[in-house]
């Protein structure tokens, strides 16, 4: 099961709506889900709540850390409640998806997600488990680091917004350790609308010479 739910981002009014906080903006929903609020806690260089669920109880964190230092937050947690790698889900902001698509993953590399890359450092291991949220890319590669901390247009953001909660909806199979379920809630898209059915025409009249 997931014990540890982490939502990337940075602290802030500055950065609360920008791109890089599509992690906070998750597991701000999943702390109004499961009823708990977030406080914060300087053991732990973030936000913490402890959630007490049917299957035991889970954490839910925000670093306030900033990005670069992500890690500093979440291994201390993992390390003092004992919670291996494989319990941790890190939610984050992913350019390689656009806004409206979310992935689920498990292991790899940070693909140079700074947020991901400090906490490979600190946890010593790549295997938890990981909530991509599409944000998009801005194209060139020298204009990323401007773009994540930039405020997503309306649509994007509703975008993203509904990534989060077809996300949530797979809250109670994170909890039961069912990831195959977990996977399958995650990756469902909405379904696409059938075309509709032609009327049946009239057969044509036999063609005259």
């Amino acid at each position: 099961m997931i014990r540890l739910f982490v939502g990337l981002g940075n602290p802030g009014n500055e950065y609360e709506d920008t791109r890089h906080n599509a992690g906070f903006w998750y597991i701000d929903g999943l702390a109004r889900r499961l009823g708990v609020h977030l406080q914060p806690d300087r053991a732990y260089h973030g936000l913490v709540a402890r959630a007490n669920t049917a299957q035991g109880p889970v954490w839910l964190l925000q670093p306030q850390t900033y990005m670069n230092l992500s890690g500093k937050s979440v291994a201390p947690l993992a390390r003092f409640f004992k919670v291996n790698p494989e319990e941790v889900l890190v939610a984050h902001d992913e350019l390689d998806l656009l806004p409206g698509q979310v992935k689920l993953k498990k292991s790899g590399g940070h693909a140079g997600h700074n947020g991901l890359r400090d906490i490979h450092a600190q946890l010593g291991s790549p295997d938890y488990w990981r909530l991509r949220l599409g944000i998009g890319h801005p194209g060139v590669k020298h204009e990323v680091a401007a773009f994540v901390l930039r405020k997503p247009p309306q649509a994007e953001r509703e975008a993203i917004f509904k990534c989060i909660d077809q996300s949530l909806d797979a809250t109670e199979a994170f909890l039961q350790g069912d990831m195959a379920k977990a996977t399958a809630l995650v990756h469902a898209g909405p379904q696409r609308p059938k075309p509709p059915r032609k009327p049946p025409t009239e057969a044509e009249p036999p063609a005259t010479t």
